[in-house]
């Protein structure tokens, strides 16, 4: 019988990763929603570089060499409803400098800074040329220029479809967490998404992992193909994207293929047994 492992082509298992069903990732149901992991203690490493040295000119290089091309279009779904959405058809998703996303923030704006690579940082704009941000275990607040460090950036206030906060809401949320180092999310995109919506599904155990997977992942891969992952909770599924975006759409691709080869042998063994 072939290994797990081989078969784990999108959730990238350590020891501090349980299995939401099938450790193998496979549903019983023909063709249904491969299950993906819960990842219970773990927390992606979006932690932003020192860059300690680092010239205007190699900034400059590094934000040049950001491509948009080879970002993870999906959806997430709650049920039958859409809670999420990054697709080239709903938005301009085009990056800025920091000097130029500072021309277009307004309080309580959540942002995201990309970089090609890396995991996406997410901070909130709370006026006066600075964020607030999830960084390194600790909460902080900083210039946008110092904690995009080379980043190039957008505004992402609309990824999410839930109902949003007031601004003022927004920043006060994000306000009153600086210097915390007590974390009750995950991430810096669960906490910048918690600032802006308030809602416990952001935060470490906000649901509780039993039973039906109620989250769905739907990639698109092409126009016309799609693989769907699903999820016990909107935690999980947000860790699973993140690595999704930090290795790109043309690795998440070669994944897939690997997975979908790996089990039509799987099934082919099965059916001459």
């Amino acid at each position: 019988s072939p290994t797990p492992l081989s078969l784990l082509w999108l959730c990238n298992i350590t020891l501090r990763e349980v299995p939401t069903a099938d450790p193998n990732g496979l549903d019983p149901e023909e063709d249904a929603p491969r299950i993906g992991v819960s990842y219970i203690f773990s927390s992606d490493d979006d932690d932003l570089e020192d860059n300690v040295g680092e010239t205007d000119r190699e900034r400059n290089e590094e934000e040049a060499q950001y491509d948009g091309r080879n970002e993870v279009e999906c959806a997430v779904y709650y049920r039958d409803d859409c809670v999420y959405e990054r697709s080239s058809k709903t938005g301009d998703w085009s990056t800025y400098s920091p000097e130029n996303l500072l021309n277009k923030c307004k309080p309580g704006d959540v942002l995201e800074l990309v970089a090609t690579g890396q995991y996406p940082h997410w901070a909130v704009y709370v006026g006066d040329f600075q964020v607030v941000h999830l960084h390194r275990a600790e909460i902080k607040n900083s210039f946008l220029t110092d904690a995009s460090q080379g980043r190039r950036g957008r505004i992402v206030n609309d990824l999410y479809r839930f109902k949003p906060l007031s601004p003022d809401v927004v920043v006060q949320n994000a306000m009153e967490q600086v210097g915390a180092k007590e974390l009750s999310w995950r991430n810096s995109e669960c906490f910048a998404a918690w600032c802006r919506f308030g809602k416990r599904e952001f935060k470490i155990g906000g649901e509780i992992r039993i039973g039906k997977q109620p989250y769905r992942l739907k990639i698109q891969l092409s126009e016309k193909k799609s693989h769907v992952l699903e999820f016990q909770s909107l935690e999980d599924l947000i860790m699973e994207k993140r690595r999704n975006d930090q290795i790109g759409k043309t690795a998440v691709v070669q994944e897939l293929e690997n997975h979908l080869n790996c089990t039509d042998e799987t099934r082919h063994e099965q059916g001459t047994n």
